[in-house]
């Protein structure tokens, strides 16, 4: 029986049922623990708003969700746990470290000098994997990676090279931040040279590109995306949700629905102070939360043609299927 580790242990693939595969209960660019006068955490308030959250993504029938938060940027598995235990959500966490440009780079930069950075990667990301995340017996069930818009830097490309490593010894699921929707292709094309698994490979933000081209790209090397930021747009350079549907549909049309997992990547509690977004800027993310993919993309889905076979692969089928490392059929 093929098992995928939880925050409160391992659990059959089979039981994952409806799944987002991309969401961030509580994140924090690096730099929040310096603002603690005005950003503190408050640990309590934190975990009610947490199982709201978890119980109304419930209330769509979601069972599981992934929680690709990285190392540096708050990953807080105990918190998770307790968000699992309040609410029978099942929430799996990762170990990875987020894109040059936004993460904490000075770490891992300063052993690179050294001539360590590689290895030390490698050897965290086994440990955690194999032992648990900081003495908490807690597992991830992924390998997060990052890249930057329109280049792997070197920087990133240690924990590429790490990350591959890795799963070829342990079988655990890589899920990829791409950055603005670039670098799809070079990212599988690399963790494929690797030798990692392509049937156990999700490249992320895809729907960052509405180009279907260059989604067949990514798709074609055997890999499962994520359209996964539904309900952000413009911001980052995200195009508006109708374009991502369009793709979406023209991917569908022309059978790539075993290879596609849906989510919003929404933030739901910013560690330091949340960002303060102006009236205009508040409009155009509105939608940006965990219900937003039920309650208004996919009405939008059925009205154009998508069935609820398609759905139930979506956000059920291919995510069993991801963590199981079945193949898919390539065209």
């Amino acid at each position: 029986m093929k098992t995928v580790e939880t925050v409160t242990g391992p659990i059959p693939v089979e039981k994952l049922g409806k799944t987002l595969i991309h969401e961030h209960f509580i994140f924090g660019y690096p730099g929040f623990q310096g603002d603690v006068t005005l950003g503190a955490f408050n640990e309590e308030e934190a975990l009610e708003a947490a199982i709201g959250i978890a119980r109304q993504m419930q209330s769509y029938g979601v069972q599981t969700v992934v929680d690709p938060t990285p190392n540096e940027c708050g990953r807080n598995p105990l918190f998770l746990r307790k968000i699992a235990e309040a609410t029978g959500l099942q929430i799996i966490c990762a170990t990875g470290y987020y894109y040059e440009g936004e993460g904490a780079t000075p770490y891992f930069k300063f052993r690179q000098g050294l001539g360590t950075a590689e290895e030390d990667i490698y050897q965290m990301f086994k440990t955690e994997i194999t032992e648990g995340i900081a003495g908490t017996g807690i597992k991830p069930g992924i390998i997060k990676l990052a890249s930057s818009k329109d280049e792997i830097t070197e920087y990133e490309k240690m924990f590429f090279r790490a990350a591959a490593r890795v799963q070829q010894e342990t079988g655990i699921v890589i899920l990829t931040h791409t950055q603005e929707g670039t670098m799809g292709p070079e990212q599988a094309r690399m963790l494929i040279d690797l030798g990692a698994d392509p049937n156990k490979i999700i490249i992320g933000h895809m729907c960052g590109n509405t180009n279907p081209a260059y989604h067949k790209e990514v798709l074609d090397q055997g890999v499962r995306i994520g359209f996964d930021r539904f309900g952000i747009q413009v911001l980052v350079g995200a195009p508006l949700d109708q374009e991502r549907v369009a793709t979406l549909i023209s991917l569908l049309e022309e059978g790539y629905e075993d290879q596609i997992l849906l989510a919003h990547d929404s933030v739901n509690i910013w560690l330091g102070r949340p960002p303060v977004m102006n009236e205009q800027v508040m409009q155009i993310m509105e939608n940006w939360h965990p219900g937003h993919i039920f309650d208004n993309i996919l009405p939008d889905l059925r009205e154009k043609g998508i069935t609820e076979k398609q759905f139930n692969k979506m956000l059920r089928e291919n995510a069993e299927s991801l963590f199981a490392g079945a193949a898919v059929n390539v065209r």
